[in-house]
């Protein structure tokens, strides 16, 4: 009986309602206004405080919300271990009041999006023991959740690798949840993966990965970050990999099977992240946690597989993990980070965040954000930002990536290196697989890059010297790894011989520790065509000496592309307060090479703005997006300050 309701939930939640989801995708399309993330701490949910918290955010061009069931107040408070009454989690008073929220939102024309659990990861008292996430060598172990909208109750994180495990909480989960008819679309949202990563495993696992890699993995697992088991640590991290891209895949499947769009982030997850972002309907970034740059990866995501729509998380720990300057967050530098996002292909904000209020008060916080209420250090300017926020977004969003290179996402080398360098290291990272340091090479910066990994290579067509993809288009390959899979190798070579220029910066080493006698063979027949060399074509996108962070989009014959405030370009972790104080104007000379056309332009960056170029076959101009902040006040940190992160 237990297999046949297993393979019916396999049927049932890879089914889709593809006319519904058209068109709430072409909804999603037509609003760019931001949402915001709308923090709930377990306690009795009124429906007239719902009302003044969602009014409030629709008077300040808020466009969604989010809504994130967490912990009730009390537990912040050491020694407090009183119950505070709340809608039981997922009960018939629990859904009255989510249902209220969702048809409310709508009615004002907020859309309503749901986080797909309580917490993060995906946990609950109703996972039982046998079906939680696990690590190798601890048989005892497992994963709880702490810290949810059933708190003091403990719960556990359930298998995030074993569909028979993960599957019924999907059911459970969107059988509870109220599904109203509303007029906007709706999504479930997964946030970044917090599951222990560090020898995850499963049941399963030790004969799975026999099976497919002929040999016993436990050998080795005790020691398995260890940089002399560098070559089977690649190839656990390759079955891990296709564990979690199935349950991002059927994440999406059991969220489109009943109407709704699948929003999440892929970030710290431990698979092929440019396929993992792909699998939803609306891969989405962070920051500040993650660096801007790292966008970019969701973002090529999102071109390669054809979706308009990149989020961000944003704003998270402007300033610094847990509580740094708390309501004194400032707008010129929260518009520094959303015009970073932007130059790296984020194209609608979601703020990090709003706690629900009781009504006519601001008392609540959550930490580790911007807050976003009446008691905003920015509250006065928010309506302007988000005008701001919305008019950027909405030109992002049209069209398609313009690229004419394509930089090859270095899995294969990741996946083989263990640990960061200790200075690289968070409290929350520890490994290369996150790629939090990932940046586009230098001398491809002029070219409008995308990253791209062996899947979309082999989705793809070469046309005339093109390689085509979805409605993404380049004429180089850049390649600049240590190390190749077999696999990927074979696909790059067939591209090559089909006339794709490839750009090859080392002799990679093939990864894992299955060696392929073909692979060096097969690497020198790449090197000696004709159209494989270490240099890249001249004539790229953008000529100059010195160019600014942007990001390209073609519209018909027309290409816009957003220019960053030099400000902007290589945020780190934390901003320092007031980072984005500026009172010069700096001015770049540029060529833009574009519909066999070389057009000088004359870049005008006035302090705290960032530029939106139209480049038309017959002319240029530049829109208005100008938005001035508040000048922002500077601070300086303690000598002894020590990061509390680290």
């Amino acid at each position: 009986m237990g297999k046949i309701f297993f393979i019916f939930l396999i049927i049932i939640l890879t089914q889709v309602n593809a006319n519904d989801l058209s068109k709430s995708m072409q909804i999603i399309d037509n609003s760019s206004k931001p949402y915001t993330r709308y923090w709930w701490f377990a306690s009795l949910i009124q429906k007239d405080d719902v009302r003044y918290n969602l009014d409030w955010l629709k008077n300040n061009g808020f466009g969604g919300v989010e809504i994130a069931w967490v912990y009730p107040l009390n537990r912040l408070s050491q020694g407090d271990t009183s119950y505070t009454p709340r809608q039981e989690w997922l009960s018939p008073e629990w859904r009255e009041i989510v249902d209220f929220t969702i048809k409310y939102a709508d009615s004002i024309g907020l859309a309503c999006d749901l986080t797909f659990g309580t917490l993060w990861p995906f946990g609950d008292t109703y996972v039982r023991f046998e079906e939680a996430s696990q690590r190798y060598g601890e048989p005892n172990w497992r994963q709880e959740i702490k810290a949810s909208w059933q708190h003091p109750k403990v719960g556990y994180v359930v298998d995030h690798i074993t569909p028979r495990h993960y599957l019924p909480y999907f059911k459970r989960i969107i059988d509870s949840y109220p599904r109203p008819k509303v007029s906007l679309p709706q999504s479930y949202f997964i946030d970044s993966w917090e599951v222990r990563t560090d020898k995850l495993w499963s049941d399963s696992f030790k004969d799975d990965f026999i099976h497919k890699f002929g040999y016993d993995i436990t050998e080795y697992m005790d020691s398995i970050y260890s940089p002399k088991f560098s070559e089977n640590l690649y190839d656990y991290m390759s079955l891990i990999s296709e564990k979690v891209l199935k349950f991002y895949s059927d994440f999406d499947s059991a969220s489109n099977h009943n109407g709704i769009l699948s929003r999440g982030q892929v970030a710290g997850a431990p698979c092929d992240i440019i396929s993992g972002y792909s699998l939803v309907d609306i891969p989405e970034g962070e920051a500040l946690l993650y660096e801007p740059e790292y966008n970019s990866i969701p973002a090529s995501a999102c071109a390669l597989s054809g979706r308009k729509t990149i989020t961000a998380e944003s704003f998270t720990c402007l300033y610094g993990w847990p509580r740094d300057y708390m309501l004194e967050e400032q707008s010129a530098d929260i518009k520094l980070i959303a015009d970073a996002l932007f130059a790296n292909g984020v194209n609608h904000i979601i703020w990090h965040g709003k706690p629900h209020n009781p009504k006519n008060s601001d008392s609540v916080r959550f930490y580790a954000t911007t807050h976003v209420g009446p008691s905003s250090h920015f509250a006065d300017e928010l309506p302007q930002l988000n005008q701001y926020l919305e008019k950027v977004s909405g030109f992002m969003k049209k069209g398609d990536k313009y690229s004419q290179i394509a930089v090859y996402l270095p899995t294969e080398d990741a996946w083989t290196n263990g640990y960061l360098p200790e200075e690289l290291q968070m409290r929350w990272s520890w490994g290369y697989y996150e790629m939090r340091y990932i940046y586009f090479p230098e001398e491809t910066k002029a070219f409008s890059p995308i990253w791209i990994n062996s899947d979309f290579l082999s989705k793809g067509i070469v046309e005339k010297g093109k390689f085509k993809v979805a409605n993404v288009e380049f004429d180089q390959l850049y390649i600049d790894v240590n190390y190749l899979d077999i696999k990927a190798l074979k696909t790059i070579y067939n591209l090559a011989k089909s006339g794709l220029n490839i750009i090859l910066k080392k002799n990679p080493k093939q990864a894992g520790s299955k060696k392929d006698k073909m692979f060096n063979y097969m690497l020198n027949e790449l090197q000696s065509l004709e159209n494989v060399s270490a240099k890249i074509k001249s004539n790229p996108l953008i000529d100059a000496a010195k160019i600014p962070e942007y990001w390209a989009k073609k519209v018909g014959n027309d290409l816009y592309i957003f220019f960053s405030n030099p400000k902007s370009k290589g945020l780190k972790f934390p901003l320092e307060y007031g980072q984005s104080y500026n009172v010069k104007t700096d001015t770049m000379d540029i060529r833009i090479n574009y519909w066999n056309k070389s057009t000088p332009i004359k870049l005008v960056f006035k302090p705290y703005q960032s530029l939106l170029l139209k480049i038309s076959p017959d002319k240029y101009e530049f829109i208005d997006i100008e938005y001035i902040p508040k000048e922002p006040v500077v601070k300086a940190r303690p000598k002894d300050f020590k990061p509390p992160w680290k």
